[in-house]
């Protein structure tokens, strides 16, 4: 068993996923660096926080996180923080978008309860101990035109972490959200000129938020907030107050 603290980190090699990487380690978490679709980049980053090691899984199939359970287990044998990060969104109005869209979409929320479940089970109910930590958005709070399944997915998470807190009342193990709002990431470089200055239209801080600033409070999460449970926690510069 690895002695240092483990941190679990979905979709971990890319945007706010490797800054929060990044901050867990200086932090002294070894890191479990998880990627689907992102192998090469997540290798780069575990030879950068070099405390670490890869997980590679479809979170939207219950057997390859069973896998990836049984990966943990042998490179790390113990879990003190999970940051359920990973997600992608599938744009389309709801006219034009495919069942089959929404489900692809939903199964991510799926993917969530049941990694957060097994994470539960095996490691952290054991150990009485453990941070839960859901990467969820302001557009679960605002909408987003377009993006419905997303939106009901990261409203979904803060559902998720306020239920949960409750279900896990008295066993030291505290569940707590991070919504952040426009932050410079690969997703948000894709939209369109005239949406991106809609947007910074209505942020008081005047600019975009960097995934850093995200991985900030991520960290104290992870290692401090001992009374904070059960929390939307807003970084978004001031475009929503919750």
């Amino acid at each position: 068993m690895i002695e240092k603290p483990v941190a679990i980190i979905t979709g971990g090699a890319t945007g706010i996923g490797a800054a929060c990487c990044r901050a867990l380690s200086a932090e002294g978490f070894h890191v479990g660096i998880h990627c689907n679709k992102s192998a090469e980049k997540a290798q780069r980053l575990l030879a950068e926080i070099q405390e670490g090691f890869l997980i590679q899984a479809d979170l939207s199939s219950v057997e390859q996180i069973d896998a990836m359970m049984a990966q943990i287990k042998e490179a790390a044998g113990r879990v003190d923080v999970l940051v359920n990060n990973a997600g992608h969104s599938i744009n389309a109005d709801i006219i034009s978008m495919k069942v089959e869209q929404f489900d692809e979409q939903r199964a991510l929320t799926r993917g969530v309860w049941y990694l957060t479940k097994r994470i539960l089970r095996q490691f952290m109910i054991r150990n009485s101990a453990g941070r839960i930590i859901n990467i969820s958005s302001v557009v679960g709070h605002t909408g987003n035109a377009g993006q419905i399944p997303y939106t009901m997915e990261k409203a979904a998470l803060d559902a998720f972490t306020k239920s949960l807190a409750q279900e896990m009342a008295g066993r030291n193990i505290l569940i707590n959200s991070v919504a952040p709002g426009f932050i410079d990431t690969g997703m948000t470089r894709e939209l369109p000129e005239e949406i991106k200055d809609k947007i910074m239209s209505a942020i008081p801080l005047g600019r975009v938020g960097k995934p850093e600033e995200v991985a900030e409070v991520v960290a104290f999460l992870a290692n401090k907030g001992t009374y904070i449970n059960g929390s939307v926690i807003h970084v978004n510069g001031g475009l929503y107050g919750g």
